[in-house]
């Protein structure tokens, strides 16, 4: 595991920090592996009861880091297409763990940062957190973690944000059911660990099947999820290497406005 991720046990209790908080705790190639490879080998130590998942600093995630995406905009359609494979094997690695996960949202949370809270089991935030899926912005879509986004927070919200890259405040992202509750930061550990004091008197047997029948309810399977990712890397390579989304990442990039705001 590199730095870029922070592995604690507590007793049944595994935390994951995103560890870099100069920027935010950016995913960029390293960090999107270490976590991918920290979750399966928590998966598969019984010693571990429930997974936490938070950020170090003032932020959970910022989404993509800015070099990554800098290097990823002159790539082929075949490497972003493989580097969207791999944020694809992270989510859906945290969406069917076999573990509870609880999703200690200490701050901030925009693009890939909202997925890793989507495909959590349990979502706990302060109530000072903003959220935004804003990749249209970039003439992008949130191809990779829309799966786990729409099973969050439902079409009707999701064609909304999707479309609009809105930023939206906790008590909007605890009302369309994105967390599953807001405190104020002072409140955060008691209420995670209010939640673990309940996942610690279920039986674990029962609850990994709880997680899988719910999840098998939902229309939600390890094998369609895959498939269901090779579409959506598909789609954003494209899009990626596409004239508009070339433009929308150079101009974020460049901290300059995309020719589309300025036409409106």
């Amino acid at each position: 595991m590199s730095e870029s991720i922070l592995s604690e046990r507590r007793g049944p209790v595994a935390w994951l920090s995103l560890n870099r908080p100069q920027v935010h705790n950016a995913f960029d190639d390293v960090l999107i592996v270490s976590l991918t490879e920290a979750l399966e080998k928590l998966d598969a130590d019984p010693g571990v009861r429930t997974v936490v998942l938070t950020g170090n600093g003032s932020c959970f995630s910022a989404g993509a880091d800015l070099r990554w995406m800098r290097g990823m905009a002159s790539a082929s359609e075949q490497e972003n297409r493989q580097d969207s494979l791999r944020l694809a094997k992270l989510m859906r690695t945290l969406q069917f763990l076999s573990k509870p996960t609880i999703a200690r949202v200490n701050g901030a949370a925009y693009g890939g940062g909202v997925g890793l809270v989507a495909c959590c089991d349990i979502a706990i935030g302060i109530d000072t957190a903003k959220f935004a899926l804003s990749e249209v912005k970039l003439g992008l879509v949130p191809a990779v973690i829309s799966p786990y986004v729409v099973a969050a927070i439902g079409l009707r919200e999701s064609r909304r944000l999707f479309i609009t890259g809105e930023v939206f405040d906790a008590a909007t992202a605890a009302r369309i059911g994105l967390l599953h509750a807001c405190v104020p930061a002072g409140d955060l550990d008691e209420a995670i660990e209010r939640q673990l004091h309940l996942l610690n008197k279920a039986g674990p047997n029962a609850q990994r099947e709880a997680k899988a029948l719910a999840l098998r309810m939902g229309d939600a399977e390890p094998a369609q999820a895959e498939r269901i990712d090779a579409a959506n890397a598909e789609l954003i390579a494209r899009l990626r290497i596409s004239e508009e989304g070339q433009h929308g990442l150079g101009a974020f990039l460049d901290k300059q406005a995309p020719r589309w705001v300025a036409n409106v």
